[in-house]
């Protein structure tokens, strides 16, 4: 008797391991490493960690729309995000923007730097793809597609893209030299251990990427407010800008 009561309130002291974890956070793939280092910090101050689930903003939003019972959801663009609030699944008056971002032209290892001019471009891209993630869903594809426009690039590029289903897929075909130039976010670039950065794509060549974050309705996790608000906090903002991340503008 004595034994069964002291297990009980072992058990209720201790919590349950699924109470235990944190916030289900779906999050672009591009901010695995930052928000990675968020959750991180956010646990060592006594949270359970958030459980991240990164993939295309696109490829989440669809999840959302279809009802995926996660607490939050952190897209690289405006349009999935206003894709999950018509379909009524995020909390109202939670949506904030939390962190900017950069396109930045990389090469593979063995592939002459380019110049920052659609000449050297089409140039150093030979036979070869330019990787870019899918331009049709994907945030990072939309903002590589309206700057190849604004550079006059677009219609020369279009037949020769490898598109990706992710900024990290597209990445990664450069990585291993399957595409010799490829767009991503600086982010991504920085996170690189083998692609090389050419140049910083001019901001003024396409819509500035903001990443938008809001809690779903479907959510459940108490602490999940409180986690979205860490990452607009001096200590979240700094793990984001410490891969590269600009604030919110």
């Amino acid at each position: 008797m004595l034994r069964a009561l002291a297990l009980l309130l072992f058990v209720l002291a201790s919590g349950s391991p699924a109470a235990a974890k944190g916030p289900l956070v779906l999050a672009a793939s591009s901010m695995q490493e930052a928000l990675t280092d968020a959750a991180d910090l956010w646990a060592a101050s006594g949270y359970g960690r958030p459980v991240l689930s990164f993939a295309s903003s696109a490829a989440l939003a669809r999840q959302v729309a279809a009802g995926a019972p996660a607490d939050l959801f952190i897209s690289a663009d405006a349009e999935w995000m206003d894709l999950v609030a018509g379909n009524r699944r995020i909390v109202p008056g939670s949506r904030a923007v939390i962190a900017t971002n950069r396109l930045v032209l990389v090469y593979a290892p063995g592939t002459p730097r380019p110049a920052a001019n659609a000449e050297a471009v089409m140039r150093a891209l030979g036979d070869g793809r330019l990787a870019i993630a899918d331009p049709d869903a994907v945030p990072a594809g939309r903002y590589a597609r309206q700057a190849l426009r604004s550079l006059g690039l677009w219609l020369p590029m279009a037949g020769r893209l490898a598109r990706a289903e992710n900024v990290r897929a597209a990445l990664a075909l450069v990585e291993r030299g399957a595409a010799p130039l490829g767009i991503v976010y600086l982010t991504d670039a920085k996170a690189s251990r083998t692609a090389r950065q050419a140049a910083l794509l001019k901001q003024q060549h396409h819509t500035p990427i903001a990443y938008h974050a809001a809690l779903l309705s479907a959510g459940k996790h108490p602490d999940a407010a409180a986690f979205l608000a860490f990452l607009s906090s001096p200590a979240g903002q700094a793990a984001f800008g410490a891969h590269g991340f600009g604030p919110p503008s």
